[in-house]
């Protein structure tokens, strides 16, 4: 499974994560633990209940996974800010 729910906290596979963000996927644990790969968990209301958005940023890159309440991907996107040097801190 590419993204699991446990008790409310997301687990998402490194290999996914590295092909959104164009990293190896052995260096998404130090890219995480350093601080250089950050994420955002949004849950989602009215309409979107149930839902989730889980966004990841790294350098000039947004990569976007949307969930549905058991955590199965229901979309996903990626953004690539082009020339900028990186995205501004959250």
């Amino acid at each position: 499974m590419q993204v699991e729910l446990h008790d409310g906290a997301f687990c998402v596979d490194a290999r996914l994560l590295g092909d959104l963000l164009k990293v190896p996927p052995a260096d998404v644990p130090r890219l995480l633990r350093e601080r250089q790969i950050t994420s955002r968990c949004e849950q989602g209301s009215a309409e979107h209940a149930g839902r989730y958005r889980l966004s990841f940023f790294y350098r000039n890159c947004r990569a976007r996974l949307n969930l549905d309440h058991q955590g199965r991907i229901i979309g996903r996107s990626v953004v690539n800010y082009g020339e900028r040097p990186e995205l501004p801190a959250i």
